[in-house]
């Protein structure tokens, strides 16, 4: 592999050494670009065997201090339109807004349907479940209540997914966020991955958090 410029900066950190949130945010502000600003993304590997139908974990999350993140919304009904617009959903359709995903549109980023719109969603099933965005009820994607969950997806939600390894990744916010702010999102994605660990997790569940910029280093964490 080849290594950048930026890259060659990293060589000082001590990449073994286990950081405050805090400690890794400030570190971690020094080599963030100053072209773009940054999202400070956070790993949290989990002792589970995702290949287990009872140890999969998977939520949504409110962060207390938003993503900084703006949140294309697709709400597919029929009835519930209106209430849609009104809540600042940016895509809003029936039946054709399920052909033109299914003809390849992906022009958002969370997508919202009413119950009885569900049966349709089949034939989207194969595109939008691979990227995460299928809407599911647990997650609160599939909902009566439009308005709150357009609104809620907007304010700063984010999924909380285990991949393989059961390693979880996440935004805990932009890097112009106050360390603080960072601080309490970190926080709240862990802690809300321990209230979700499964029955059946049998030995150390957390098993290690580290933490990232987008095109920065990785700093392991303690939470």
């Amino acid at each position: 592999m080849k290594i950048s410029k930026r890259m060659k900066t990293w060589g000082s950190l001590d990449l073994d050494k286990v950081y405050t949130v805090a400690e890794a945010v400030e570190i971690l502000r020094g080599y963030a670009s100053k072209k773009f600003d940054e999202t400070l993304d956070i790993a949290v590997r989990l002792g589970i065997d995702v290949t287990k139908a009872d140890q999969n974990v998977r939520l949504m999350l409110s962060l207390p201090n938003g993503t900084g993140k703006s949140v294309r919304v697709a709400v597919i009904t029929v009835d519930k339109a209106d209430e849609a617009k009104k809540a600042g959903a940016d895509v809003i359709g029936g039946e054709e807004l399920i052909d033109k995903i299914a003809g390849g549109f992906m022009e958002f980023d969370r997508v919202i349907a009413t119950p009885d719109m569900m049966p349709k969603m089949a034939k989207v099933a194969r595109v939008l479940g691979p990227k995460g965005l299928m809407p599911n009820p647990k997650l609160g994607t599939v909902t009566s209540n439009i308005a709150d969950a357009v609104k809620t997806a907007k304010a700063g939600q984010v999924e909380l997914r285990a991949e393989k390894k059961g390693i979880v990744h996440a935004g805990c916010g932009k890097m112009s966020f106050a360390t603080d702010k960072l601080v309490e999102n970190a926080t709240a994605i862990v802690d809300a991955l321990k209230k979700a660990k499964p029955a059946s997790s049998k030995g150390q569940y957390i098993q290690g958090i580290a933490v990232s910029t987008t095109q920065g280093p990785g700093l392991k964490v303690s939470i």
